[in-house]
């Protein structure tokens, strides 16, 4: 079971990036997936979430209406769109499958993880 992300790069403030996280070795079109990221320094923190259907998502405070997360589970991918891109948002991107029920915040609630992908915002 593998969860690769993609998508990060070096941007400049206010500028936009989509991440993208595609699963193999087996279907999370039931599950909760997430993003979480980590700066240097810091703890791995929450981004957002999806429920199974796409009906129901979560965010960070910091992020609320700059981040918009999504899936295709024809794909068994999650994007995150990434809009007026802060310095603040630098770091590595993780994305996340979590359980079959609500949607958590917590890490500790997903048992999969993709490798990251660095998003770096100069200003």
């Amino acid at each position: 079971v593998q969860l690769q992300a993609c998508g990060g790069g070096l941007v400049q403030a206010g500028a936009s990036l989509r991440l993208s996280c595609a699963a193999s070795g087996r279907t999370f079109s039931n599950n909760v997936m997430g993003w979480f990221r980590q700066a240097p320094g810091k703890e791995r923190e929450f981004v957002a979430a999806i429920n199974w259907s796409g009906g129901s998502t979560d965010y960070a405070d910091s992020v609320k209406g700059r981040f918009t997360i999504s899936r295709d589970n024809a794909k068994n991918t999650v994007y995150l769109k990434m809009n007026s891109l802060k310095p603040e948002d630098t770091a590595v991107y993780y994305c996340a499958a979590g359980g079959l029920g609500a949607i958590a915040t917590y890490a500790g609630r997903y048992g999969y993880w993709g490798q990251g992908t660095q998003v770096t915002v100069s200003s």
